[in-house]
């Protein structure tokens, strides 16, 4: 792969309006600045993170965490650009290619886009609706790609699907997004008939003829022969995009954990610290105590921020030695999994608490709970909605259903998809009034 052809300002559904523009923003800035003020990008504040939405004491949602990672992915973009123009490729000086850290940018808000409510609880519930649930039932009556898109349901794949494709009313190429900013998003380029062991994968069939394209206009090298399901390596790009997110979700996690007492200060300390070597340790303890701040979650603040500042540094470094590996598509594992030995090791074990400390917290536990039931339930109604619409309380239930969503299709894997999309659409907040609502729990005017 070359960086001239992966640097794309093409914009998906508009191929023929191809034209370089004259203004002050350039197209990828477009992409970004379309993106902070979409309605999808905003439903991200009622999306769970890890814990509860806030109460007394804020913690992340998959808004502020969004826009964390696309901090952090600017970061990653402009250095890896500045590095390589300065080491490598100097014709590259002026081009798009120095465009990146946007590019990155906005991929990272994007990277959250297509996760329903309740985060992976909400993706199990939509699987297991037809892998153990009433759906199963269905899988005679649809094609096995779509029965493998269904019971692999991703939020990635989701995401990718939110962007491009075509919903009732709207125009071709979804939000319109250029090449580079929607190959940057694919973490699993590949379709789910391919899916990993962890049933991971990048685009429901629907979208597959608009991912192949963008690919192949890129030059992102394929995998798969002609007639296996369809898989291509990476985009470099995306390289970055999940090195930002390993960073953020993982420090800022501990981060959040302190602040609701799971972990104490000495254990976040030892954690944070352990990132760096006797002399890091020293040079962190002493500015905290030069600057006199005995605030613990202030002193936190500060060590996230260090380490944040030593990964982003440790993942851009990576990125360079192994440029040429990512580029032939041969690089294996994630940036975060290569870096020095000791930040990676402290990674590691930070990694292994969050399981067993963070994720397993009573708190995230509830969550997830009834996150599931409520998402289950919705499942459950919303398809007996679909396959008996003529009964009066499913025209209730799908008069719901916004006029973007082709619920009324003769194609029944089309309104299958069309009850995914209105679920997976929801905020935790909304999912749990409707899931009230249709059970009699509450209503409007009491």
């Amino acid at each position: 792969m070359n960086w001239e052809q992966l640097i794309s300002n093409k914009r998906l559904g508009q191929e023929y309006r191809h034209v370089k523009r004259h203004d002050d923003r350039t197209e990828f800035k477009r992409d970004y600045d379309r993106l902070i003020f979409s309605a999808p990008f905003r439903r991200l504040q009622n999306k769970t993170q890890v814990f509860p939405l806030p109460g007394s004491i804020f913690v992340h949602n998959r808004l502020t965490h969004s826009l964390e990672v696309a901090s952090v992915g600017m970061s990653l973009g402009n250095d890896v650009a500045a590095q390589l123009v300065s080491s490598k490729y100097p014709e590259l000086h002026g081009t798009m290619f120095e465009q990146i850290g946007q590019i990155v940018a906005t991929a990272c808000l994007a990277h959250d886009l297509g996760n329903p409510p309740f985060g992976h609880s909400g993706e199990k519930a939509i699987q297991t609706f037809f892998t153990e649930g009433p759906g199963k039932e269905l899988q005679p009556e649809l094609s096995q790609v779509f029965w493998d898109d269904i019971t692999h349901f991703e939020g990635n794949a989701n995401a990718f699907r939110l962007l491009t494709h075509q919903f009732c009313g709207r125009r071709p190429g979804g939000f319109v997004m250029t090449y580079s900013t929607l190959g940057s998003i694919v973490k699993y380029p590949f379709s789910s008939s391919a899916a990993s062991k962890k049933g991971k994968f990048g685009f429901f069939c629907s979208e597959r003829e608009a991912y192949q394209r963008i690919a192949d206009e890129m030059g992102i090298i394929c995998l798969s022969k002609p007639g296996e399901p369809l898989r291509y390596v990476r985009h470099p790009l995306v390289y970055l995009v999940e090195a930002a997110d390993d960073i953020c979700y993982e420090i800022m996690d501990l981060e959040d954990a302190h602040k609701l007492k799971i972990l104490s200060f000495e254990e976040t300390e030892r954690l944070m610290l352990g990132f760096f070597d006797e002399m890091g340790k020293k040079r962190i303890l002493q500015r905290i105590k030069e600057e006199q701040v005995t605030d613990p979650n202030e002193k936190v603040v500060y060590m996230r921020a260090c380490v944040i500042s030593l990964l982003e540094n440790e993942c851009v470094n990576t990125f360079i030695e192994n440029e040429e590996r990512i580029l032939a598509g041969t690089f294996t594992g994630s940036l975060i999994d290569n870096i020095s030995p000791l930040p990676c090791e402290a990674y590691k074990q930070c990694a292994n608490l969050s399981v067993e400390r963070i994720y397993k917290s009573k708190p995230v536990l509830d969550v997830e709970l009834s996150g599931y039931k409520i998402m289950e339930t919705l499942m459950q109604q919303m398809v007996r909605a679909v396959l008996n619409p003529d009964r009066y309380y499913s025209q209730q239930l799908i008069g719901r259903v916004s006029s973007q969503y082709d619920i009324h299709a003769d194609s029944l894997e089309t309104r299958l998809m069309a009850v995914i999309d209105y679920i997976s659409g929801m905020t935790d907040v909304y999912a749990l009034d409707v899931y009230q609502k249709i059970n009699g729990i509450s209503l409007p005017i009491v």
